[in-house]
């Protein structure tokens, strides 16, 4: 046995492993998923299928908390918010590592009664952490941020389980809005763990890191929009 077979996994190794046992990732380069955006992937990632697996779920939640305090600090938070919907059960969860509050924020204003955007306390100056599954270009964050920000809190950090790690552009938009991204995965952590553990079929990896280099290229290639 070698030394490196006593080495410690990572985070992203963990989170990696997780991903790809609970089929929360899937690799299907030769009939593409379309995804909302129009575009065409070899990939596809549902973290709201972890839900279903509490041992999993358990450590990365761990994970989690552990990367928010080094990361972010053990005093510095107020509050942890998550986004409608998916983003829910992930606050929550991590609030309570945490030992913090909790609240949600909407989408948009649920048009009746107090006509909030938050569900739950959030009083004006306290500093948030939005909490999310998953992020691809960051937009929808900026948008629970702006929520977050009108009710008078502040929030100048995100953090996701996973990250696809392939559209720079959203990092700098969130960047651009005082807002750092963390996140315990990448899709290239999930690829890396993939091909050592030979999970992929022949001919399936070198599609997939195509894809990841080129997404717009790869896309346009394959039937899908460059959006």
């Amino acid at each position: 046995m070698t030394a490196s077979q006593y080495d410690i996994p990572t985070p992203a190794r963990v989170t990696a492993r997780i991903l790809i046992e609970t089929k929360s990732v899937l690799f299907r380069p030769e009939d593409p998923f379309i995804l909302t955006s129009g575009r065409a992937s070899p990939v596809y990632v549902d973290c709201r299928r972890l839900i279903a697996f509490p041992r999993a779920r358990r450590r990365l939640i761990s994970l989690a908390a552990q990367s928010i305090e080094d990361r972010i600090g053990f005093e510095s938070l107020d509050v942890i918010a998550g986004g409608e919907t998916a983003g829910i059960p992930y606050a929550a969860w991590v609030a309570d590592a945490l030992m913090l509050p909790m609240c949600y924020i909407r989408k948009k204003p649920k048009g009746f009664g107090r006509n909030a955007r938050i569900e739950g306390a959030l009083e004006e100056g306290q500093n948030v952490l939005l909490v999310e599954d998953m992020s691809t270009d960051g937009g929808s964050k900026l948008s629970f941020v702006e929520g977050i920000r009108d009710a008078g809190a502040e929030c100048h950090h995100t953090f996701v389980f996973f990250h696809y790690g392939i559209f720079p552009e959203g990092e700098r938009k969130l960047a651009e809005n005082g807002v750092s991204l963390h996140t315990l995965a990448t899709w290239w952590d999930v690829i890396a763990c993939a091909k050592e553990e030979g999970y992929f079929a022949a001919g399936q990896a070198g599609e997939v890191e195509a894809f990841l280099h080129d997404p717009a290229g790869w896309s346009r290639a394959h039937g899908g929009t460059e959006a």
